[in-house]
Protein backbone atom coordinates (compact mmCIF):
# COMPACT_ATOMS: atom_id res chain seq x y z
CA UNK A 1 0.00 0.00 0.00
CA UNK A 2 1.59 3.36 -0.72
CA UNK A 3 1.67 6.31 1.84
CA UNK A 4 -0.56 9.59 1.41
CA UNK A 5 1.69 12.02 -1.25
CA UNK A 6 2.31 15.80 0.66
CA UNK A 7 3.83 18.54 -0.96
CA UNK A 8 7.13 19.00 0.55
CA UNK A 9 6.77 23.00 0.07
CA UNK A 10 3.30 23.67 1.84
CA UNK A 11 4.20 20.78 4.86
CA UNK A 12 7.69 23.13 5.01
CA UNK A 13 6.47 26.59 4.95
CA UNK A 14 3.05 26.16 6.51
CA UNK A 15 3.11 22.96 8.62
CA UNK A 16 5.62 22.74 10.50
CA UNK A 17 5.86 26.60 11.57
CA UNK A 18 1.60 25.93 12.47
CA UNK A 19 2.62 22.80 14.56
CA UNK A 20 5.70 24.48 16.14
CA UNK A 21 3.88 27.19 17.31
CA UNK A 22 0.42 25.37 18.34
CA UNK A 23 3.02 23.29 20.70
CA UNK A 24 4.99 26.14 22.11
CA UNK A 25 1.64 27.58 23.49
CA UNK A 26 0.61 24.35 24.64
CA UNK A 27 3.74 24.01 27.23
CA UNK A 28 3.94 27.92 27.43
CA UNK A 29 1.03 29.97 26.59
CA UNK A 30 2.55 33.44 27.46
CA UNK A 31 5.08 32.76 24.52
CA UNK A 32 2.20 32.64 22.06
CA UNK A 33 3.12 36.53 20.55
CA UNK A 34 7.03 35.86 20.07
CA UNK A 35 6.18 31.89 18.99
CA UNK A 36 3.39 33.39 16.59
CA UNK A 37 6.43 35.80 15.49
CA UNK A 38 8.97 33.21 15.46
CA UNK A 39 7.30 31.07 13.12
CA UNK A 40 6.36 33.64 10.79
CA UNK A 41 9.63 34.45 10.11
CA UNK A 42 10.46 30.76 9.79
CA UNK A 43 7.91 30.56 6.84
CA UNK A 44 8.99 33.20 4.98
CA UNK A 45 12.40 32.24 5.31
CA UNK A 46 11.42 28.78 4.21
CA UNK A 47 9.59 30.53 1.04
CA UNK A 48 12.16 32.57 0.22
CA UNK A 49 14.92 29.23 0.46
CA UNK A 50 12.51 27.86 -2.17
CA UNK A 51 11.84 30.99 -4.39
CA UNK A 52 15.08 33.16 -3.71
CA UNK A 53 15.03 35.22 -6.77
CA UNK A 54 11.49 36.32 -6.36
CA UNK A 55 12.58 37.19 -2.89
CA UNK A 56 15.47 39.17 -4.48
CA UNK A 57 13.74 41.07 -6.80
CA UNK A 58 11.17 42.33 -4.48
CA UNK A 59 14.09 43.12 -1.82
CA UNK A 60 15.91 45.46 -4.45
CA UNK A 61 12.63 47.20 -5.70
CA UNK A 62 11.93 47.90 -1.57
CA UNK A 63 15.54 49.42 -1.32
CA UNK A 64 15.74 50.81 -4.74
CA UNK A 65 12.68 53.05 -3.62
CA UNK A 66 14.64 54.00 -0.52
CA UNK A 67 11.51 53.85 1.33
CA UNK A 68 13.37 54.75 4.56
CA UNK A 69 12.83 58.60 3.52
CA UNK A 70 9.40 58.44 3.10
CA UNK A 71 8.64 56.40 6.78
CA UNK A 72 10.99 59.26 7.91
CA UNK A 73 8.03 61.83 7.01
CA UNK A 74 5.22 59.39 7.40
CA UNK A 75 6.08 58.43 10.81
CA UNK A 76 9.10 59.72 12.53
CA UNK A 77 12.63 59.65 13.05
CA UNK A 78 12.30 56.44 14.66
CA UNK A 79 11.76 54.56 11.61
CA UNK A 80 14.45 55.83 9.11
CA UNK A 81 17.46 53.86 11.04
CA UNK A 82 15.01 51.02 11.71
CA UNK A 83 14.21 50.60 8.28
CA UNK A 84 17.76 51.00 7.36
CA UNK A 85 18.66 48.36 9.41
CA UNK A 86 15.79 46.21 8.08
CA UNK A 87 16.92 46.23 4.72
CA UNK A 88 19.94 45.62 5.24
CA UNK A 89 19.48 42.48 7.51
CA UNK A 90 16.87 40.98 4.97
CA UNK A 91 19.53 41.51 1.87
CA UNK A 92 22.58 39.72 4.31
CA UNK A 93 19.70 37.18 4.81
CA UNK A 94 18.90 36.39 1.07
CA UNK A 95 22.53 36.21 0.61
CA UNK A 96 22.59 33.86 2.85
CA UNK A 97 19.78 32.08 1.38
CA UNK A 98 21.46 32.34 -2.54
CA UNK A 99 24.46 31.11 -1.62
CA UNK A 100 22.75 28.16 -0.04
CA UNK A 101 20.82 27.76 -3.08
CA UNK A 102 23.55 28.60 -6.49
CA UNK A 103 26.49 27.86 -4.11
CA UNK A 104 29.34 30.64 -2.17
CA UNK A 105 32.03 31.99 -3.23
CA UNK A 106 35.56 33.39 -0.84
CA UNK A 107 36.02 36.28 -2.69
CA UNK A 108 39.22 36.90 -0.73
CA UNK A 109 39.63 40.63 -2.17
CA UNK A 110 35.75 42.05 -1.56
CA UNK A 111 35.95 44.79 0.20
CA UNK A 112 33.96 43.69 2.46
CA UNK A 113 37.03 42.21 4.77
CA UNK A 114 38.39 45.34 5.28
CA UNK A 115 35.82 46.70 7.24
CA UNK A 116 36.08 43.32 8.79
CA UNK A 117 39.42 44.28 9.72
CA UNK A 118 38.49 47.83 10.90
CA UNK A 119 36.32 46.47 13.18
CA UNK A 120 38.99 43.79 14.78
CA UNK A 121 41.47 46.65 14.88
CA UNK A 122 38.68 49.41 16.56
CA UNK A 123 38.16 46.50 19.43
CA UNK A 124 41.54 46.16 19.89
CA UNK A 125 42.77 49.78 20.00
CA UNK A 126 39.89 50.80 21.50
CA UNK A 127 36.52 52.38 20.67
CA UNK A 128 35.56 56.00 21.00
CA UNK A 129 33.95 57.02 24.32
CA UNK A 130 30.68 57.32 23.02
CA UNK A 131 30.36 54.75 20.45
CA UNK A 132 28.87 51.21 22.34
CA UNK A 133 30.06 48.28 21.48
CA UNK A 134 26.22 47.14 20.39
CA UNK A 135 26.57 50.34 17.74
CA UNK A 136 29.65 49.28 16.24
CA UNK A 137 29.04 45.94 15.38
CA UNK A 138 25.72 46.99 14.19
CA UNK A 139 27.41 49.57 12.13
CA UNK A 140 30.01 47.12 10.98
CA UNK A 141 27.03 44.87 10.03
CA UNK A 142 25.63 47.73 7.49
CA UNK A 143 29.12 48.06 6.56
CA UNK A 144 29.18 44.44 4.91
CA UNK A 145 25.53 44.27 3.89
CA UNK A 146 25.74 45.55 0.96
CA UNK A 147 28.87 43.41 -0.45
CA UNK A 148 26.63 40.17 0.33
CA UNK A 149 25.65 39.41 -2.63
CA UNK A 150 29.24 38.98 -4.15
CA UNK A 151 30.23 36.17 -1.95
CA UNK A 152 27.10 34.41 -4.25
CA UNK A 153 27.54 32.23 -7.47
CA UNK A 154 24.52 33.44 -8.89
CA UNK A 155 23.30 32.15 -11.44
CA UNK A 156 23.05 33.46 -15.04
CA UNK A 157 19.48 33.22 -15.77
CA UNK A 158 19.08 34.61 -11.81
CA UNK A 159 21.88 37.49 -12.76
CA UNK A 160 19.77 38.65 -15.90
CA UNK A 161 16.65 39.16 -13.69
CA UNK A 162 18.55 40.91 -11.24
CA UNK A 163 19.81 43.07 -13.97
CA UNK A 164 16.42 43.75 -14.97
CA UNK A 165 15.47 44.63 -12.32
CA UNK A 166 18.02 47.13 -11.62
CA UNK A 167 17.14 48.88 -14.86
CA UNK A 168 13.33 49.29 -13.81
CA UNK A 169 13.76 50.18 -10.15
CA UNK A 170 14.12 53.78 -10.58
CA UNK A 171 11.00 54.21 -12.82
CA UNK A 172 8.89 51.95 -9.95
CA UNK A 173 10.39 54.38 -7.45
CA UNK A 174 9.00 56.91 -8.93
CA UNK A 175 5.59 55.60 -10.08
CA UNK A 176 5.27 54.63 -6.04
CA UNK A 177 6.07 58.78 -5.44
CA UNK A 178 3.37 59.11 -7.83
CA UNK A 179 0.68 57.28 -5.59
CA UNK A 180 1.91 58.87 -2.54
CA UNK A 181 0.83 62.30 -4.22
CA UNK A 182 -2.29 61.33 -5.54
CA UNK A 183 -3.10 59.77 -2.18
CA UNK A 184 -1.91 63.35 -0.59
CA UNK A 185 0.47 61.31 1.59
CA UNK A 186 4.07 63.09 0.17
CA UNK A 187 4.87 65.37 -2.60
CA UNK A 188 6.61 63.75 -5.65
CA UNK A 189 9.10 67.05 -5.89
CA UNK A 190 10.96 68.55 -3.12
CA UNK A 191 12.44 72.05 -2.69
CA UNK A 192 15.98 72.03 -2.63
CA UNK A 193 18.00 74.70 -4.37
CA UNK A 194 15.16 74.49 -6.81
CA UNK A 195 12.52 71.35 -6.99
CA UNK A 196 13.82 67.76 -7.46
CA UNK A 197 11.92 64.72 -7.95
CA UNK A 198 11.86 62.33 -4.97
CA UNK A 199 10.38 60.33 -5.71
CA UNK A 200 9.30 57.78 -2.16
CA UNK A 201 12.89 58.84 -0.68
CA UNK A 202 15.17 61.48 -0.72
CA UNK A 203 16.59 63.36 -4.16
CA UNK A 204 19.86 62.15 -3.70
CA UNK A 205 19.00 58.66 -2.79
CA UNK A 206 16.51 58.66 -5.93
CA UNK A 207 19.59 59.78 -8.14
CA UNK A 208 21.91 57.08 -6.20
CA UNK A 209 19.92 54.77 -7.41
CA UNK A 210 18.79 56.20 -10.91
CA UNK A 211 22.37 55.98 -11.98
CA UNK A 212 22.81 52.52 -10.92
CA UNK A 213 20.36 52.03 -13.32
CA UNK A 214 21.78 53.95 -16.02
CA UNK A 215 24.58 51.65 -15.24
CA UNK A 216 22.95 48.70 -15.94
CA UNK A 217 20.98 49.76 -19.28
CA UNK A 218 24.54 50.98 -20.59
CA UNK A 219 25.36 47.04 -19.94
CA UNK A 220 22.80 45.69 -21.94
CA UNK A 221 22.88 47.87 -24.41
CA UNK A 222 26.58 47.01 -25.00
CA UNK A 223 25.88 43.14 -24.74
CA UNK A 224 22.25 43.40 -27.08
CA UNK A 225 21.54 46.92 -27.96
CA UNK A 226 17.52 46.49 -28.71
CA UNK A 227 15.25 49.52 -28.60
CA UNK A 228 13.75 48.97 -25.26
CA UNK A 229 17.12 49.62 -23.71
CA UNK A 230 17.79 52.49 -25.18
CA UNK A 231 14.25 54.06 -24.27
CA UNK A 232 15.17 52.67 -20.56
CA UNK A 233 18.09 54.47 -20.18
CA UNK A 234 16.86 57.90 -21.90
CA UNK A 235 13.71 57.12 -19.12
CA UNK A 236 16.36 56.90 -16.37
CA UNK A 237 18.45 60.12 -18.00
CA UNK A 238 14.77 61.95 -17.70
CA UNK A 239 14.72 60.72 -13.73
CA UNK A 240 18.35 61.44 -12.86
CA UNK A 241 18.23 65.17 -14.28
CA UNK A 242 14.87 65.81 -12.46
CA UNK A 243 16.42 64.62 -9.40
CA UNK A 244 18.73 67.71 -9.57
CA UNK A 245 21.81 66.16 -8.16
CA UNK A 246 24.79 67.62 -9.68
CA UNK A 247 27.78 64.47 -9.36
CA UNK A 248 25.41 61.60 -9.94
CA UNK A 249 24.80 63.71 -13.40
CA UNK A 250 28.45 64.15 -14.03
CA UNK A 251 29.84 60.63 -13.49
CA UNK A 252 27.08 59.21 -15.38
CA UNK A 253 27.31 61.50 -18.39
CA UNK A 254 31.36 60.54 -18.17
CA UNK A 255 30.75 56.85 -17.77
CA UNK A 256 28.47 56.98 -20.91
CA UNK A 257 30.68 59.10 -22.60
CA UNK A 258 33.52 56.81 -22.09
CA UNK A 259 31.88 53.81 -23.18
CA UNK A 260 30.03 55.14 -26.23
CA UNK A 261 33.44 56.46 -27.52
CA UNK A 262 35.88 54.33 -26.63
CA UNK A 263 34.89 50.37 -25.73
CA UNK A 264 33.45 48.10 -29.24
CA UNK A 265 31.03 45.82 -29.45
CA UNK A 266 29.60 43.81 -32.17
CA UNK A 267 26.19 44.05 -31.26
CA UNK A 268 26.22 47.70 -30.32
CA UNK A 269 28.03 49.11 -33.66
CA UNK A 270 29.60 52.77 -34.03
CA UNK A 271 27.83 53.83 -36.25
CA UNK A 272 24.75 53.44 -33.53
CA UNK A 273 26.61 55.17 -30.88
CA UNK A 274 27.33 58.01 -32.92
CA UNK A 275 23.79 59.09 -33.22
CA UNK A 276 23.46 58.65 -29.63
CA UNK A 277 26.36 61.17 -29.08
CA UNK A 278 24.97 63.85 -32.14
CA UNK A 279 21.46 63.38 -30.38
CA UNK A 280 23.02 63.87 -26.68
CA UNK A 281 24.96 67.28 -28.71
CA UNK A 282 21.78 67.99 -29.96
CA UNK A 283 19.58 68.34 -26.60
CA UNK A 284 22.13 70.55 -24.60
CA UNK A 285 21.10 74.12 -26.67
CA UNK A 286 17.34 73.14 -25.99
CA UNK A 287 18.23 72.16 -22.12
CA UNK A 288 19.84 75.49 -21.85
CA UNK A 289 17.21 77.39 -23.81
CA UNK A 290 14.76 76.48 -21.67
CA UNK A 291 17.20 76.90 -18.64
CA UNK A 292 15.42 80.41 -18.28
CA UNK A 293 11.80 79.49 -18.23
CA UNK A 294 11.70 76.41 -15.92
CA UNK A 295 14.49 78.20 -13.18
CA UNK A 296 12.29 76.90 -10.47
CA UNK A 297 13.43 72.89 -11.59
CA UNK A 298 16.36 72.35 -9.58
CA UNK A 299 18.48 70.80 -12.92
CA UNK A 300 17.56 74.35 -15.02
CA UNK A 301 18.12 76.29 -11.61
CA UNK A 302 22.22 75.44 -11.93
CA UNK A 303 22.09 76.38 -15.35
CA UNK A 304 21.09 79.92 -14.75
CA UNK A 305 22.82 80.98 -11.50
CA UNK A 306 26.07 79.62 -9.72
CA UNK A 307 25.04 77.70 -6.53
CA UNK A 308 27.75 76.80 -5.08
CA UNK A 309 28.01 74.31 -2.34
CA UNK A 310 24.22 72.94 -1.93
CA UNK A 311 25.06 70.60 0.95
CA UNK A 312 26.65 72.45 3.54
CA UNK A 313 29.92 70.54 3.17
CA UNK A 314 31.92 73.03 4.37
CA UNK A 315 29.79 73.10 7.81
CA UNK A 316 30.54 68.47 8.37
CA UNK A 317 34.10 68.46 6.68
CA UNK A 318 36.12 70.46 10.02
CA UNK A 319 34.21 68.29 12.48
CA UNK A 320 35.27 65.15 10.43
CA UNK A 321 38.47 66.54 9.76
CA UNK A 322 38.73 67.18 13.68
CA UNK A 323 37.57 63.69 15.03
CA UNK A 324 40.81 62.37 13.23
CA UNK A 325 43.50 64.11 15.03
CA UNK A 326 42.59 61.88 17.92
CA UNK A 327 42.97 58.68 16.46
CA UNK A 328 45.00 59.29 13.29
CA UNK A 329 46.53 55.88 12.54
CA UNK A 330 43.57 53.30 13.53
CA UNK A 331 40.70 55.64 13.74
CA UNK A 332 37.53 55.19 16.75
CA UNK A 333 36.00 52.01 15.35
CA UNK A 334 33.38 51.43 12.85
CA UNK A 335 30.66 53.23 13.47
CA UNK A 336 32.29 56.22 15.06
CA UNK A 337 31.13 58.36 12.15
CA UNK A 338 27.81 58.25 13.38
CA UNK A 339 28.49 60.23 16.65
CA UNK A 340 31.20 62.62 15.44
CA UNK A 341 27.96 64.77 14.83
CA UNK A 342 25.16 64.46 17.27
CA UNK A 343 21.86 63.85 15.99
CA UNK A 344 19.82 66.48 17.64
CA UNK A 345 22.86 69.15 16.98
CA UNK A 346 22.04 72.89 15.36
CA UNK A 347 23.92 71.33 12.32
CA UNK A 348 22.36 68.30 11.74
CA UNK A 349 19.10 69.88 12.53
CA UNK A 350 20.06 72.16 9.93
CA UNK A 351 21.65 70.29 7.11
CA UNK A 352 19.31 67.45 8.32
CA UNK A 353 22.50 65.07 8.02
CA UNK A 354 25.09 64.24 9.84
CA UNK A 355 26.82 62.05 7.56
CA UNK A 356 30.66 62.90 6.36
CA UNK A 357 29.60 63.73 2.72
CA UNK A 358 32.91 62.25 1.98
CA UNK A 359 33.47 58.42 2.27
CA UNK A 360 37.28 58.61 2.74
CA UNK A 361 36.79 61.44 5.67
CA UNK A 362 34.23 58.82 7.29
CA UNK A 363 36.69 55.83 6.87
CA UNK A 364 39.85 57.95 9.06
CA UNK A 365 37.28 58.50 11.49
CA UNK A 366 36.05 55.03 11.69
CA UNK A 367 39.68 53.07 10.60
CA UNK A 368 42.57 55.57 10.62
CA UNK A 369 44.89 55.73 8.00
CA UNK A 370 45.90 51.96 8.08
CA UNK A 371 41.76 51.16 7.55
CA UNK A 372 41.96 53.88 4.23
CA UNK A 373 44.77 52.65 3.24
CA UNK A 374 43.56 48.89 3.23
CA UNK A 375 40.29 50.10 1.78
CA UNK A 376 41.62 51.60 -1.05
CA UNK A 377 44.05 48.54 -1.77
CA UNK A 378 41.42 46.05 -1.16
CA UNK A 379 39.11 47.82 -3.30
CA UNK A 380 41.49 47.97 -6.42
CA UNK A 381 42.32 44.34 -6.98
CA UNK A 382 38.78 43.30 -6.12
CA UNK A 383 37.62 45.58 -8.89
CA UNK A 384 40.81 44.51 -10.98
CA UNK A 385 40.08 40.81 -10.48
CA UNK A 386 36.35 40.56 -10.68
CA UNK A 387 36.31 42.43 -13.72
CA UNK A 388 39.87 40.64 -15.62
CA UNK A 389 37.44 37.89 -16.66
CA UNK A 390 34.09 39.83 -18.47
CA UNK A 391 33.96 40.26 -22.12
CA UNK A 392 35.52 43.44 -22.75
CA UNK A 393 32.54 45.71 -22.59
CA UNK A 394 31.41 44.42 -19.23
CA UNK A 395 34.87 44.47 -18.16
CA UNK A 396 35.81 48.13 -18.85
CA UNK A 397 32.05 49.98 -18.29
CA UNK A 398 32.51 48.23 -14.92
CA UNK A 399 35.77 49.17 -14.61
CA UNK A 400 34.81 53.16 -15.66
CA UNK A 401 31.77 52.59 -12.57
CA UNK A 402 34.11 51.90 -10.39
CA UNK A 403 36.11 54.86 -11.36
CA UNK A 404 33.77 57.04 -11.10
CA UNK A 405 32.70 55.96 -7.27
CA UNK A 406 35.63 56.58 -5.94
CA UNK A 407 35.72 59.70 -7.31
CA UNK A 408 32.10 60.49 -6.27
CA UNK A 409 32.96 59.08 -2.36
CA UNK A 410 34.76 62.36 -2.40
CA UNK A 411 31.45 64.41 -1.93
CA UNK A 412 29.11 61.65 -1.14
CA UNK A 413 27.88 58.75 0.89
CA UNK A 414 28.35 56.08 -1.67
CA UNK A 415 29.33 52.95 0.93
CA UNK A 416 26.71 53.56 3.37
CA UNK A 417 23.41 54.75 2.04
CA UNK A 418 21.03 51.66 1.12
CA UNK A 419 21.87 52.76 -3.09
CA UNK A 420 25.12 51.30 -2.21
CA UNK A 421 23.19 48.15 -1.98
CA UNK A 422 21.75 48.28 -5.59
CA UNK A 423 25.03 49.28 -6.80
CA UNK A 424 27.28 46.39 -5.15
CA UNK A 425 23.85 43.77 -5.93
CA UNK A 426 24.21 45.11 -9.59
CA UNK A 427 28.03 44.51 -9.43
CA UNK A 428 27.22 40.81 -8.60
CA UNK A 429 24.94 40.68 -11.00
CA UNK A 430 27.64 41.27 -13.82
CA UNK A 431 30.46 39.67 -12.31
CA UNK A 432 28.31 36.16 -12.54
CA UNK A 433 29.22 36.18 -16.34
CA UNK A 434 32.10 35.02 -15.93
CA UNK A 435 31.66 32.75 -13.09
CA UNK A 436 31.94 28.99 -15.15
CA UNK A 437 29.99 27.21 -12.22
CA UNK A 438 27.46 29.81 -12.62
Amino acid sequence: MHGLAFPLAPVLTIGVPLFGAVGLVMVAPVLWLPALGLMAVLGVGLLALRHPTVFCVVWLLITGATVEMALLDLIGPAAFQMTIAAEKAVGLALAAICALRWGWRLDPFNPAWAFAAMGVLGLAVGLHPDLPPQDNLRSLFGSIAPFAFCFCRIPRDRAAILLATVRWCPVVAVSCGVVLTLAGLRPLFVEGGGLRLAGVGHPAFLAGVTLVGVYACLIEMFRRDQAADRWLLVVNLVILLLTGARAPMAYGAAVILLSLTFLRAPAFPAIRRGFLILGAVCAVPIVIALAGDLSDVRVFHLLTTDAGNLSGRERLWPLFKAATEGAPWFGWGVGAGNIVIPPGSAVAKLLRTWAAHNEYLRIRVEGGWIGLALLIAMFTTWVIVRTAPLAHSDRWIMRFVFLALAAHAITDNVLISTPACVLLTFAAAVFASSDRRS
